[in-house]
């Protein structure tokens, strides 16, 4: 059986993969990559922005919910284009913990630029610190001529032609919780680019279920993501997540099943927003002046 170490190696180099094919897990300490309904009948998303600046999400990762790997913070914040364009910036940083810590050290960060207005990625940019080997990536997409320009480390920037509308692998998470035709027997289908391909990633609903996580109790929508590149099914394993049945859709448990075992991120603990009530205004005592 392979031990908790080579375990964590193993997943982290499939990164690049899963994270297209599970949207969610793209924030996990692996990041990496669907019949269905036609485009031109696909339900609109609802623009009322299911998340805001300020919304914190903090998940632990582990393998089979058994040994720690690692850790994964969720943040939206508010951005400004260089036009005065008002954007949103989804960032997920993740970092190594325990056991796998101490041998291979993980840091990464993960940036997405987000349109609210077009519901689209403007560029992601990937930096990617593990042990001595480091990486970054940068995605700038130009929707009105449907390309990306992608550049790899210091390498010569390359330019790939792009569906429309598409996601990039963190947006697309984001993308999904705005929607809410959520039904089984009805999957949502959504573009993705990621790692130089476009994919057509399928959400299939399954049901309602209630768990239980260290953030909380939630009633959830359990959802199945399976990738398609080309026009045909890729075999990348089952990824399953659990959205919360609300308006804001947030993935409390993610779980991606492997052939000894499965890797699991779950959520432990959440800030929705920077919106704080109204502080009320003080009631005057009995023997105080109200109108000094």
């Amino acid at each position: 059986m392979m031990n908790p170490m080579n375990l964590f190696l193993w997943y982290n180099k499939k990164r690049r993969s899963i994270a297209v094919c599970s949207l969610a897990l793209c924030f996990m300490l692996a990041l990496g990559a669907l019949s269905a309904e036609d485009p031109a009948i696909a339900a609109k998303p609802s623009r009322v922005m299911p998340f805001r600046p300020g919304e914190t999400l903090m998940y632990d990762i582990s393998w089979s919910n058994i040994v720690t790997a690692g850790t994964a913070v969720m943040e939206v914040k508010e951005g400004t284009m260089p036009d005065g364009k008002r954007v949103l910036r989804f960032i997920v940083t993740t970092h190594s913990a325990g056991l796998v810590n101490a041998f291979y050290r993980v840091n990464d960060r993960l940036e997405s630029v987000f349109d609210p207005e077009i519901m689209q990625s403007l560029s992601l940019s990937l930096n990617v610190n593990h042990g001595k080997k480091k990486r970054r990536r940068e995605l700038v997409f130009d929707h009105a001529g449907r390309t990306v320009v992608s550049r790899l480390n210091d390498d010569p920037p390359e330019t790939l032609t792009i569906p429309d509308p598409v996601q990039d692998a963190l947006s697309s998470l984001y993308y999904i919780r705005t929607r809410d035709d959520f039904m089984v027997g009805k999957p949502i289908t959504i573009e993705v680019h990621d790692s130089g391909k476009n994919w057509s990633v399928e959400i299939q609903t399954l049901g309602r279920e209630k768990v239980k996580t260290p953030a909380g109790e939630f009633a959830t929508i359990k959802v199945r993501t399976f990738p398609k590149y080309e026009g045909v099914f890729m075999n990348k394993g089952e990824i399953f997540v659990w959205l919360t049945d609300d308006n804001r859709k947030v993935p409390v448990i993610m779980k991606s099943t492997i052939s000894i075992g499965s890797i699991v991120t779950t959520l432990t603990s959440m800030k929705l927003d920077d919106v704080k009530p109204l502080a009320k205004k003080p009631v005057p005592s009995p023997d105080t002046d109200a109108t000094k």
